[in-house]
C-alpha cells in the first residue's frame, strides 16, 4: 500500500491535492499533516474517504510530531505547509522564517531519518522575483533568484535547504515552482476569492496600485495533476515549474469576475500599493510539458466558471471562513471593513 504524506492538507491546494491522490490510487493512505492555523480547515476535506486518509494536526518546525506521525515506509512527504500570505509577511515574517524555512528542514531532517523514498517541496515562482513588462518575458527553471518580498525570501532559502538535502545527503527531491492558483475553497484573504465573496456580496473590492500587476493563473485541480506526475516522474534533484500559460493583469481579472456575476465595476476599489509589489509573473511551463506530458485541463474561462460557481452554492463556507481573526486583517489590510457597504 502507499503511503503519503501530506503537509498542509487541509489548506486550499493541499486539500485538492489529498483528493487528487485518493482519486488515483484509492487504496492508498494519506496521512494528512496540518497545524490548522489561520488558513487551514477541516471543513475543505468534507467528504474525504476517511478509510484512508487520516488527518493530524500538528506543526511542521516540531520534530517530535513530525517523526510520531511519519511512518517507517513512507513512500513521499509533500510539502504544502507554509505560511504564503505576502502581505502578511511584510507586516511580520517571523511566522514565515518558523514555517517556510526551519519547518522545511525538519522535514528533510525526518525523512531522511525515516527512509522516506521521495521528498517534494512545493514552491513558487515568487522566488524568482519581478519580470519586465515585456510579454517575451517569463521564467524558467533556470531563472535566477530574485525574492523581492519576506514570504518570497523564506520559499527561496526553502528550496535552497532541499537542493542541500539532495545533493549533500542524496535524498531523492524534487521541486515544482506555480503562479495563482484559484478554484474552490481558497482562503479568501487572496485576491481572486476576496473579490467572489465581496462582489456576491456587493462589498468594494480592493485593487493594489494600478490594477496592471500581471499574475499567472491555474485552476488548483491543475496543479495538483501537474504535482503528481512530477512526483510519478520527475527526475531526482530537478526542478520544474507550472503554469497554464494565462497571465493576466489583475485588474482584467477583477474585471471577469464582476462581469460574470453581471456586478458593476464601480464596485472596484484602488487601494494603496503594498511595498515591493511585484510588476509581472509569467512561467514557461515547456519542460513539465515536453518531459512528463503535463497539460491543464481547464481554460481560464471554465476554470473561473467552476470556481464561481462554487463559490455561490457554498455561501456558509465563506462565512465561516471570513469570520474571527480574518475580519480584523482585512480591516487593518485594506481600510475596509467586512460587511461595510
Amino acid at each position: 500500500m502507499l503511503i503519503f504524506f501530506v503537509t498542509g492538507g487541509a489548506g486550499f491546494i493541499g486539500s485538492a491535492f489529498a483528493r487528487q491522490l485518493l482519486r488515483q490510487f484509492p487504496t492508498c493512505k494519506v496521512i494528512n499533516f496540518d497545524a490548522l492555523t489561520y488558513a487551514g480547515n477541516l471543513d475543505n476535506l468534507d467528504g474525504v474517504d476517511e478509510g484512508h486518509h487520516h488527518f493530524v494536526l500538528g506543526d511542521i518546525a516540531n520534530r517530535d510530531a513530525v517523526m510520531a506521525a511519519l511512518a517507517e515506509d513512507t513512500d513521499a512527504i509533500i510539502n504544502f505547509a507554509a505560511e504564503s500570505h505576502v502581505d502578511r509577511s511584510i507586516a511580520s515574517a517571523e511566522e514565515f522564517i518558523r514555517t517556510n524555512v526551519l519547518g522545511t528542514q525538519v522535514l528533510l531532517d525526518c525523512a531522511r531519518e525515516r527512509g522516506v523514498r521521495r521528498f517534494l517541496q512545493v514552491s513558487t515562482d515568487e522566488v524568482m522575483g519581478s519580470l519586465p513588462e515585456d510579454e517575451k518575458a517569463f521564467f524558467t527553471e533556470d531563472s535566477p533568484f530574485q525574492p523581492n518580498s519576506p514570504y518570497a525570501a523564506s520559499k527561496a532559502a526553502a528550496e535552497h535547504l532541499v537542493r542541500a538535502a539532495n545533493h549533500t545527503f542524496g535524498l531523492d527531491t524534487v521541486i515544482t515552482r506555480c503562479g495563482n492558483n484559484y478554484g474552490p475553497r481558497q482562503f479568501p484573504e487572496k485576491f481572486l476569492p476576496l473579490m467572489l465573496a465581496n462582489a456576491m456580496d456587493d462589498q468594494p473590492i480592493p485593487v493594489y496600485g494600478d490594477g496592471l500587476n500581471v499574475r499567472d493563473w491555474i485552476y488548483v485541480e491543475d496543479h495538483c495533476r501537474a504535482i503528481l506526475q512530477v512526483l510519478e516522474k520527475g527526475r531526482s534533484g530537478a526542478v520544474y515549474n507550472v503554469g497554464a500559460r494565462n497571465a493576466r493583469r489583475n485588474i482584467d481579472v477583477a474585471k471577469s469576475v464582476l462581469d460574470i456575476l453581471e456586478k458593476p465595476h464601480s464596485l472596484l476599489r484602488f487601494v494603496k500599493d503594498r511595498p515591493g509589489h511585484d510588476r509581472r509573473y509569467a512561467i514557461d511551463p515547456t519542460l513539465v510539458e515536453s518531459e512528463l506530458g503535463w497539460r491543464p485541463s481547464e481554460t481560464w474561462e471554465s476554470g473561473l466558471r467552476k470556481t464561481i460557481e462554487w463559490y455561490q452554492t457554498h455561501v456558509d463556507w465563506v462565512t465561516r471562513a471570513r469570520s474571527g481573526a480574518y475580519r480584523e486583517f482585512y480591516a487593518r489590510q485594506y481600510g475596509i471593513e467586512v460587511g461595510a457597504r
